[in-house]
């Protein structure tokens, strides 16, 4: 009975290994199939996610600053304050682009290649166009009406550029989802052990590649509504993925400091602009000050000189304002009533005024030499023309927030023509009349949109200017 039950244990044993074999057979088809297949869709979709990702980090490599570069260094070249010409950046963009148009697939993101490709060849003949040039002039209208444009129309394609290749690479993110997912419908179709074998990895790989591919896609997305807060890099196992969004972070960066610089800079041109336009008014007034404290010498009213000079005296020392370019409506009204006291010496007989101000709005901030300016132009252009002489009604009242500043007078006034030839001077900072100009000028660096600068005159009945500002007190920022 034993070698029986031997061979019954031995035949039941090979039947059971053939089985098993068989069954290994039958799973070693499907499953090298099923291998072959997600080898096969794992190599194209590596080969186009390489070729996007390099394609990115490729792009990556342009100057943020090329713009900048390019244009400095052309506007030293022409004004002649160097000799040499950008054409290094420019053959390093061209290169850049070369290399993109040739590795890239997606239309839009190959126009806008091909795009920079172009231009970069414009603006080398430019520059070149340039060098050959003669005349100060035609050199800077050239680089005004060429160079310039064509930088930043470089520069705009080279984001262009990147932009497409961001949506393309979230295109790419769909696709694979649909390759895996054919995978795992065929793998279960196939045989349940294979599917059960290979799920748990396939999901493991998936979302170790479309996680990142999912974040980068949405922070793109945040960039391109315009969120440029710091994050910390996206991180994936993928090298590349990581470069990547280390590099999208790291250009934000230089995006961020960038905007910072030139919103520094503007705020120091304006400040700059208000400085220049201070130093224009002082001269003017004192010019126009000692014209008539040498004319009141010259006329022998000399206790009305030394008068007028000791008003002269304490009008700077309280002008001064221990260098503020911003002060009180107070104090600017004590600037005016120093003024008015220096020039009614000299149109003692021809020149009255009155000041009537709100002592709510004397904590209002306003740049200095607002009214002073105006009540000047009142007296050279209105009350000095008039025979007879005439007012000056100086006011400021409030206006829910905003103050309201209104210099009148009873001079000669305008007529129509006058009056819009007048106003068109102001919009295009224009004109003779350098105190209205002055005034209009520091209060547009200020205040800009928030401005309203109304002048309103009529023939023989005088002139009106009307400023209202923002309400701000010395606590307030202006």
């Amino acid at each position: 009975m034993r070698p029986f039950r031997e061979n019954i244990t031995q035949k039941d044993t090979n039947s059971i290994s053939a089985r098993i074999r068989q069954l290994i057979r039958y799973l070693t088809v499907p499953l090298c199939v099923l291998s072959l297949f997600m080898l096969l869709l794992f190599i194209l979709y590596s080969l186009e996610y390489t070729t996007i990702s390099r394609n990115i980090a490729t792009a990556s490599r342009f100057n943020q600053n090329f713009k900048d570069e390019v244009d400095l260094k052309m506007y030293y070249f022409v004004t002649g304050s160097e000799n040499e010409v950008p054409l290094e950046e420019v053959t390093t963009a061209k290169e850049l682009a070369a290399e993109l148009l040739e590795s890239t697939r997606n239309k839009e993101s190959r126009k806008a290649a091909g795009s920079v490709l172009n231009l970069c060849d414009n603006l080398s003949d430019c520059i070149v166009s340039i060098e050959s040039m003669e005349g100060y002039d035609s050199r800077m209208h050239s680089l005004e009406t060429n160079v310039y444009v064509i930088t930043e129309l470089i520069q705009d394609y080279m984001y262009t550029y990147l932009y497409h290749e961001a949506g393309e690479l979230a295109a790419m993110h769909d696709r694979v989802w649909i390759r895996l997912l054919i995978g795992i419908l065929f793998s279960t179709a196939v045989i349940i052990i294979v599917v059960s074998l290979s799920l748990r990895r396939s999901i493991q790989i998936s979302r170790s590649i479309t996680r990142p591919v999912d974040e980068l896609y949405s922070r793109v997305e945040e960039i391109g509504k315009g969120d440029l807060s710091a994050r910390p890099p996206v991180e994936a196992q993928d090298s590349k993925l990581q470069a990547l969004g280390k590099g999208l972070e790291e250009m934000v960066t230089r995006l961020n400091d960038q905007m910072e610089l030139n919103r520094q800079e503007q705020i120091r041109l304006r400040g700059m602009e208000l400085a220049l336009v201070q130093a224009q008014i002082n001269p003017h007034f004192l010019y126009n000050t000692l014209d008539a404290i040498m004319w009141l010498t010259e006329t022998g009213k000399n206790e009305q000189a030394v008068e007028m000079v000791s008003s002269l005296s304490n009008y700077f020392r309280s002008f001064l304002s221990n260098g503020k370019d911003i002060i009180t409506l107070g104090e600017e009204e004590l600037h005016v009533r120093s003024y008015l006291e220096i020039q009614q010496v000299r149109y003692k007989d021809v020149l009255q005024y009155e000041i009537d101000m709100d002592p709510e709005l004397d904590s209002c901030r306003i740049p200095k030499m607002t009214i002073q300016p105006l009540v000047e132009n009142a007296i050279y252009h209105g009350i000095k023309s008039k025979r007879g002489g005439g007012s000056i009604f100086i006011s400021s009242r409030r206006e829910g927030d905003r103050a309201v500043l209104t210099v009148r007078d009873t001079g000669v006034g305008m007529d129509r023509e006058a009056l819009e030839k007048q106003r068109s001077c102001l919009e295009n900072n224009e004109g003779t009349g350098f105190g209205m100009l002055a005034s209009y000028k520091r209060l547009k660096l200020v205040y800009d949109q928030e401005l309203d600068f109304r002048l309103d005159s009529e023939e023989n009945a005088g002139t009106t200017v009307t400023i209202r500002i923002p309400f701000r007190t010395e606590a307030g920022h202006v």
